[in-house]
């Protein structure tokens, strides 16, 4: 089921992502319910954006 806020596109970018980056399975993505997926995506996003800031405290540090 596709949420109706998210385009197809999304939904099969977002899938591919999780894949390769993250390695989760089509099957276990599948098998998520709605608000499962959106739980896990949030936490997803919300890891990113840390460590993009932890990589870039890190590359200011190295270049002082």
């Amino acid at each position: 089921m596709i949420l109706s806020h998210n385009s197809l596109e999304n939904y099969f970018r977002t899938n591919f992502a999780m894949m390769q980056h993250h390695k989760y399975s089509l099957s276990e993505i599948e098998n998520l319910m709605p608000w499962e997926r959106e739980i896990y995506l949030s936490l997803l996003q919300q890891f990113i954006r840390e460590e993009n800031e932890r990589i870039k405290n890190q590359n200011r540090e190295q270049n002082r």
